[in-house]
């Protein structure tokens, strides 16, 4: 077990299946939680094959090993925070959450990924109600964008006044809060809304997060990555809703500095190293 006069690093935990194009799942999230100064830990779900141009396949982990994987890292290095990303089964979610109830791990985000950007389906809507029975009861934090929000709730979400009503809905399915993401809304709207809804010890409270929208199609892993920055914001000490303002930030940050970036013929990432190499930003011939 990690020993308790060390240095304290936040120690973030992501469970997620891989991303063969490095943009997103576990592959994003070594990125962010080493960037944040965190070090990060890895459970793989799935093993995926995809670029820019989307998903082309998709093999899942056997379930006596996801669990292995949980068990071993934690019984030996312990963990702040679980990141939960991509669980591309019913089983998958149900193991994931048996082993983290027996582990009675503390702080959970789940960034509930039920579908590419491409449209590709990575769960769907039997996952989704495993995820409502199993995981959000021990989950402190989801972050479904607007389509996830509309499978875990059974109707469309589209517009930015429904966030409140939506995250109201999803929090008495058991999370302790919850954060809507803005990014899906219409392209005419210029201005992106986030909605976070969270119970603090005073009662329940939200707060809005306004941004603008970044002309590009360089947007790859942004889910991803803003469920990592909250987990090691959070890992950090941060509240959790200074740990949201400062990943929305980082996101946004990562979205500006790869808007540029030339990597593959489609959807492309955002640069998770923007405070390390912002020369990237220059585009890559």
């Amino acid at each position: 077990m990690n020993d308790p006069s060390s240095p304290n690093i936040p120690l973030v935990l992501s469970i997620a299946g891989s991303d063969s194009s490095g943009g997103a799942g576990i592959q994003a999230d070594l990125k962010v939680i080493t960037a944040l100064g965190g070090y990060g830990m890895t459970a793989v779900t799935a093993i995926t094959a995809q670029n820019t141009l989307g998903v082309t396949q998709i093999q899942a982990i056997d379930l006596d090993v996801i669990e292995a994987q949980i068990d071993v890292v934690i019984a030996d290095m312990g963990v702040d925070v679980v990141k939960i990303g991509m669980l591309a089964t019913p089983e998958i979610v149900r193991v994931v959450a048996k082993t983290l109830r027996r582990h009675q791990v503390k702080q959970i985000i789940l960034d509930p990924v039920l579908q590419a950007t491409s449209g590709a389906s990575l769960g769907g809507n039997e996952t989704a109600a495993a995820m409502r029975e199993d995981l959000f009861p021990i989950t402190n934090l989801i972050t479904p964008n607007l389509s996830e929000a509309s499978i875990l709730l059974g109707r469309v979400i589209t517009q930015a006044h429904e966030f409140p009503l939506a995250a109201q809905e999803l929090m008495q399915l058991g999370p302790q809060a919850v954060l809507i993401k803005g990014g899906h809304l219409p392209n005419a709207v210029s201005d992106l809304t986030d909605y976070l809804l969270w119970q603090s010890e005073s009662g329940i409270q939200f707060r809005e997060f306004h941004h603008r929208r970044i002309d590009t199609i360089n947007t790859h892993g942004s889910g991803c990555t803003l469920a990592a920055a909250i987990a090691t914001y959070l890992a950090s000490g941060l509240t959790l809703d200074e740990a949201v303002a400062k990943a929305i930030d980082y996101v946004e940050a990562g979205i500006v500095a790869g808007q540029d970036l030339n990597l593959g013929d489609g959807a492309g990432p955002l640069w998770h190293m923007h405070a390390f190499y912002p020369q990237s930003n220059a585009k890559q011939d």
